[in-house]
């Protein structure tokens, strides 16, 4: 059974925010979807070291195919969430926080771009790297974790 979590409203103003809890066991749909996707991405080289290099040495279209048809599903899919109003399964609101612009998107956008150039990994495809057996992408997992602790420990100090 689902029950509801007592939130105040500030919790749930401007965020996307589920009130619902279930069991542990519930997660478990996640983690065969996620499997169901690493194997999608390694029989589409999608996680290919090869295919991102071909990409940033504007060698092949490949990779910008698969990134700009992901881009127009989610334009669609939004597009469709917001002109019908469409709801979770469980009947919340979907709503989508309106988004502000600032010089620290161009930073993080460019930290980001360089780290996918050198490692050829983005931090979607790690864990299917990983389980290809591509286990020098351990360094690249461990790096993105740290990574992300340091700009939570630093977040206060930089340009937002």
């Amino acid at each position: 059974m689902t029950k509801e979590k007592d939130l105040s409203p500030q919790d749930s103003v401007g965020a996307t925010q589920s009130y619902l809890t279930q069991k542990w066991y519930y997660n478990l749909k996640y983690l065969f979807v996620g499997v169901a996707f690493g194997i999608v991405f390694v029989k589409a080289e999608i996680i290919s070291w090869f295919r991102i290099q071909e990409m940033f040495r504007l060698q092949s279209f490949f990779m910008y195919g698969v990134i700009g048809s992901a881009v127009l599903t989610g334009m669609i899919s939004v597009f469709i969430i917001k002109k019908f109003n469409i709801e979770t399964i469980y009947g919340e609101k979907i709503s989508i926080a309106p988004k502000k612009f600032n010089k620290g998107q161009i930073y993080g956008g460019l930290i980001f771009g360089f780290g996918w150039a050198i490692t050829g990994a983005c931090p979607g495809p790690l864990f299917a790297q990983i389980g290809t057996g591509a286990l020098a992408v351990v360094v690249t997992l461990i790096s993105a974790i740290l990574g992300t602790w340091v700009y939570g420990y630093l977040r206060d100090k930089l340009p937002h």
